[in-house]
């Protein structure tokens, strides 16, 4: 059997070993300005000038590394922070080496080998760790940066108990992913009070927390001192802001937080409608007046936006969901006793239109899960207790292990390893970063810190690591796969099976060196029985292997079909890498509990240029290439024109092709956003189409993925992974709850083990009916509290005979042109000679008389408001954010590039007038009318929500989380 050192070998850096070259000076480095602006205010956010980076880097890359990562106090160099990426490499490779000797992973001899290589794939971008690492990493033994202890804990094998650290970054808290169990008492550890201190704690390092709520006993039930329990939810509601002061509170960045509740609580119910009903509220401030985009004061005053929450079911649960007549019991804390009993049916029912409504809850599914345990006898061998199981997941639902423990994470770009013209993957250099990053997250468990002794001692007994893939999306269009097809889920399910077989065989090795983890031993017959799970659906699945312990039929890889593609070299690996990973584990165990999740990577993916991020696909066509200063410009995704050149289309079809995606009109000067539709494409056949299907549509196009093919890949890709998959499942606006309850259902039947979706606008305000007229049948509920208002002062001053001044004669106006969903609208704004607003008229292109009484309704109303008196900043205020068809990107206009509706329109419209641009997607500039290289960044064709750090509105889903395509901002904790 091979040992360990002889894998430490050099890979990349060869030539390193007969000159006296360092790892740095294999690249080519330039200095860069970095500067990322408020998109509301249009104040620097950051400003640094003169940082050096490798010229392969994008602009978009060194933003994001620089704003994020570099260090920006107490390092000893004349501008006081760090100003190089050779910098950050070198504090975290050196401290991640020098872990690795002083553990014994490693010889003197290996130390140089490891350090170069490990800083070779960082500088090119082949692989990058967890954003905790960036932050903490390496500041005391590089720069001698320690600071006060924060109260984290290690364990020190040397007692055999764990320690308080000395200080904040001798040691590092390098991990992502934290699980931390609470129980059901008010004080004391582990309570719900100690839960605030732990979350806090983690929050401030860059890291999240998930936690299983189902020991906290119900509202109503006793109280020791003779009370009643005011119940979970009241306690979740103290969480959720604990959460939100954090993340406002100039941390690194904003908190991420999973709460999970079993079915069988008693307050599953209210749990489960926390947000939908929630989101209600917004809409009810919405009428009141108040601001409703995601950041505005609508949402900062309801509660449950700082957490994301997932039911816990059982497959029992799932088998009982079609029958209305069966019950399931909802049990009390306490003693078990029965609370009251609900319908599996509507139970479920209400998880699938609460979801509909918000996007919340997912759902994890407790079987599937616990199938896949490496560990279920624990520290005592007692596989029945339930601190033994896994009961809950970090917040992105990648990491699932056992209670108080934590995961830090890593991700390889998949993308580097793939030769586009010769269609070859170079499997030995995927292999050696498998095996050299490693070699960094155990060495990040032997140098780390924990913010609790039970996490400290856990994850010093069990090891978890979490290594990843991120950019399979682009992968799988280079190669001509369609992301919904067995093609790509075969190639993505072999890629992960090589990561999670060979990081086991490389932990086999470790253990070999300086022994297997603490209790490998008495989980050894459950962890070698997922193992052979593992290498049954990897290795052999042409036969027809016996799964052991499942009750189910994962989905398995072809090995025939990997033959069709040419991909030989690929089915072979997967075989003898299962092969000596069986015979390794047999003999020497395994250093490491779990080595792999599937993590959203979403800021570390942009710091490597990636296209996509994790297992996701594309978001648009229209991508954006930031330049120097902080414009940009809009560009299709440069795959796409690979793509096309390996699927034989000329230099003049694919310019063609290309021009159609970015085509824009050009008028007065100002370009509209590129509507990043495919279909339609000149010369592009129709049968390569699906080729370039994205999660969502784009533009004006109908095209996107099936819900149903983010499951399948999924599931594809989950028996190849040791936690599990963050990711997405987007669906149309249009899609309904009985879609969305379809999706939970056959993420369970193909063994996913937690699932979360997303309907595009499910967090948006609902319609409203925004105008009085007598001749209408608008019911006085459906008015907003302003209308309301207004409705009734119209009626006292109709008595009063009340003063209405209209502007009368020739008089000065403006014409405003935009288009929404196709319809052209022309809002002409008119004033008294004193320049006030005195008329707001709207007409459009084409008017049907349904089209033609609405913008007559609205002019009326909008315009005898004015001559009324009534401030137009109240009008605006009044009709800002609310909603209905037509509605979404705004086309032809030179500052609103998105709208609710017309109503939101014109309240945009108002505000220009007023010299008010804080709700236009793009700022006036020196001129009155800006060229196309002056606008910004965010004229681009993504939108999502209002980003918290650079306030642009590019936060998008990303996994179960969220991240800023423009700052790389995430909500998430990888």
């Amino acid at each position: 059997m091979i040992n360990l050192k002889d894998l430490i070998t050099r890979y990349y850096t060869h030539s390193l070993a007969t000159t006296q070259q360092s790892v740095y000076d294999l690249f080519t480095w330039h200095t860069v300005d970095v500067k990322i602006t408020d998109y509301k205010t249009g104040k620097s956010i950051v400003h640094m000038e003169h940082l050096e980076f490798p010229t392969h880097f994008s602009q978009s890359a060194c933003d994001i590394i620089a704003s994020k990562y570099f260090r920006k106090s107490g390092v000893p160099t004349e501008c006081g922070h760090e100003n190089s990426f050779k910098q950050i490499v070198h504090r975290m490779v050196h401290f991640w080496v020098c872990s690795a000797f002083d553990e014994g992973l490693i010889d003197e001899a290996s130390k140089e080998i490891v350090y170069d290589e490990l800083a070779y794939m960082m500088i090119a971008q082949m692989w990058a760790p967890n954003s905790p690492q960036w932050f903490n990493t390496g500041l005391k033994s590089s720069y001698g940066i320690s600071g006060p202890s924060q109260g984290h804990y290690y364990f020190d094998p040397n007692v055999n108990d764990v320690a308080l650290s000395a200080d904040a970054y001798t040691r590092t808290q390098g991990s992502a992913c934290f699980i931390v169990s609470v129980q059901d008492s008010l004080l004391g550890e582990k309570s719900i009070t100690d839960q605030l201190a732990i979350e806090t704690r983690l929050f401030k390092y860059g890291s999240g927390v998930g936690s299983n709520w189902s020991s906290i006993r119900a509202k109503g039930e006793t109280l020791s001192g003779g009370g009643k329990s005011s119940g979970l939810m009241s306690f979740l509601k103290v969480f959720d802001r604990n959460a939100g002061a954090i993340k406002s509170g100039g941390t690194t960045r904003r908190a991420a937080k999973m709460n999970i509740l079993n079915i069988d609580h008693p307050e599953i119910e209210d749990f489960v409608n926390w947000k939908s009903h929630e989101e209600d509220k917004v809409v009810a401030l919405g009428k009141m007046g108040y601001d409703t985009h995601f950041d505005g004061e609508a949402y900062e005053t309801v509660s449950g936006q700082n957490a994301n929450n997932s039911v816990r079911v059982t497959d029992t649960f799932m088998e009982q969901i079609f029958d209305e007549e069966t019950p399931i019991s909802l049990t009390n804390r306490l003693d078990g006793s029965l609370s009251h009993t609900i319908s599996a049916k509507v139970l479920y029912d209400q998880i699938a239109k609460a979801a509909w409504r918000c996007g919340d809850p997912g759902i994890q599914f407790d079987d599937t899960i616990n199938a896949w345990h490496t560990a279920p006898a624990g520290e005592d061998g007692n596989t029945f207790a339930s601190h033994n199981r896994i009961n809950a997941s970090n917040p992105c639902s990648e990491y699932m292990f056992l209670d108080d423990t934590a995961c830090n994470l890593a991700s390889i770009n998949i993308l580097k390893f793939y030769n586009a013209d010769s269609n070859t993957f170079d499997l030995e250099g995927y292999k050696h970063c498998i095996k050299m990053t490693q070699i960094v997250l155990e060495a990040t468990i032997h140098q780390g810190q924990f913010p609790t002794p039970d996490i400290a001692r856990r994850s010093y007994h069990f090891r978890t690591t979490g290594l990843g893939l991120t950019n399979l999306g682009a992968l799988f269009m280079l190669m001509k796969f369609p992301y919904d097809s067995e093609e790509a889920r075969n190639i993505g399910a072999s890629l992960m099976s090589i990561l999670t077989g060979y990081s086991y065989y490389v932990s086999s090795l470790f253990a070999k060196e300086i022994g297997p983890f603490t209790y490998f031993e008495i989980n050894k017959p459950y962890m070698m029985k997922v193992m052979r799970n593992h290498a049954k659906c990897s290795a052999y699945s042409d036969t027809d292997c016996l799964l052991e312990g499942l009750n189910y039929s994962p989905v398995v890889i072809s090995h025939d079909l990997l033959l069709e593609l040419g991909l030989s070299d690929m089915s072979q690996t997967i075989k003898e890498i299962w092969q000596n990973t069986l015979t390794a584990g047999e003999k020497y165990g395994f250093r490491n509990a779990q080595v792999s999740v599937l993590a959203p990577t979403g800021t570390i993916a942009f710091a490597m240029d990636c296209a996509t991020t994790s297992s996701e696909p594309f978001f648009s066509h229209v991508a954006y290439k930031k330049l120097v200063g902080g414009s940009s410009m809009e560009i299709v995704n440069p795959i796409i024109s690979d793509v096309l050149k390996k699927l034989g289309y000329n230099t003049v079809e694919i310019k063609d092709i290309l021009d159609y995606i970015l085509k824009k009109e050009h008028k007065e000067g100002y370009e509209q956003i590129a509507d990043g539709k495919i279909e339609g494409a000149p010369h592009l056949k129709k049968e390569h189409y699906a080729i370039f299907d994205t999660a969502n549509k784009c533009g004006t196009g109908s095209r996107y993925i099936a819900p149903s093919g983010h499951v399948k890949m999924m599931a594809a890709l989950t028996p190849h992974v040791s936690g599990a998959i963050s990711k997405t499942v987007n669906l149309p606006q249009e899609a309904t709850v009985k879609d969305i309850a379809k999706i939970y259902h056959l993420s369970w039947k193909l063994g996913v083990k937690a699932i979360a979706l997303y309907r595009d606008g499910c967090k948006s305000s609902q319609p409203l009916n925004t105008t009085i007229n007598d001749q209408t049948n608008t019911q006085l509920q459906n008015l907003t509290y302003k209308e309301l208002l207004d409705y009734a002062e119209k009626k006292v001053l109709a008595s009063q005979s009340p003063l209405r001044i209209k502007p009368i004669g020739i008089r000065k106006a403006h014409v405003h042109e935009a288009e929404i969903a196709g319809l052209k609208l022309y809002i002409t704004v008119s004033f008294y000679d004193n320049g006030k607003l005195g008329e707001i008229y709207v007409s459009a292109g084409r008017q049907g008389s349904l089209v033609k009484g609405l913008l007559d309704s609205i002019s009326t109303t909008v315009s005898e408001m004015l001559q009324y008196g009534v401030p137009a900043s109240d009008i605006a205020s009044m009709y800002r954010g609310q909603k209905y068809e037509p509605s979404g990107f705004v086309y032809g206009h030179p500052y609103i590039k998105m709208a609710d509706s017309i109503s939101d329109l014109i309240s945009k419209i108002i505000d220009i007038e007023l010299g008010d641009f804080s709700y236009c997607q793009v700022k006036p500039l020196a001129s009155m009318t800006p060229t196309p290289q002056d606008m910004p960044s965010n004229s681009t064709k993504i939108y999502g929500e209002t980003c918290p750090s650079c306030k642009s509105e590019r936060l998008v889903k990303n996994g179960t989380c969220k991240v800023c395509i423009e700052c790389g901002t995430t909500t998430g904790c990888s």
